[in-house]
């Protein structure tokens, strides 16, 4: 298994939903999601949206019984 990470952020909260709904679905159906961990920040009356995704990529079941 290969243990990843990845961030996404955005001033926007539309943006931001959207973003992190597409890398949801580009992970594969082999792959774990282990954690989300979401932050929110104020800077000059902007609130900037994060997410820190903790992944794993796995082998499929097929590829294993081969």
């Amino acid at each position: 298994m290969s243990v990843r990470f990845k961030v996404i952020s955005s001033n926007n909260l539309e943006l931001f939903e959207e973003r992190l709904n597409r890398f949801i679905d580009s992970l594969s159906l082999d792959d774990v999601l282990v954690d989300i961990k979401f932050s929110t920040a104020a800077f000059d009356g902007v609130v900037e949206y994060s997410a820190l995704i903790h992944y794993q990529r796995t082998e499929s079941w097929s590829e294993r019984s081969s």
